[in-house]
């Protein structure tokens, strides 16, 4: 599927100065490989959530239940995968 795509702005001197770099041969290898990290990581986050939804469901299912912060959790997950703001 070819795509057109068109960036301003900071985004656009983000792509440009990637390829001017040296790093990247051209914007599209830059974009595509922008795109492949981010699917890697979403899928890394998703096994993380899913296993922690696992434990607590256990948990639950023994009766071990407390209250917490969804977005503590979603922290705690950006931290395990090295994504801590």
């Amino acid at each position: 599927m070819d795509m057109q795509l068109t960036l301003s702005g900071k985004a656009a001197d983000v792509v440009k100065t990637q390829v001017a770099s040296g790093i990247y041969s051209d914007a599209v290898a830059f974009i595509s490989d922008i795109v492949l990290k981010y699917e890697a990581y979403y899928q890394k986050k998703l096994e993380v959530l899913n296993r922690e939804i696992a434990i607590g469901l256990e948990q639950a299912n023994r009766g071990e239940c407390v209250e917490f912060d969804f977005d503590d959790i979603m922290q705690e997950v950006d931290e395990e995968l090295g994504y801590a703001n």
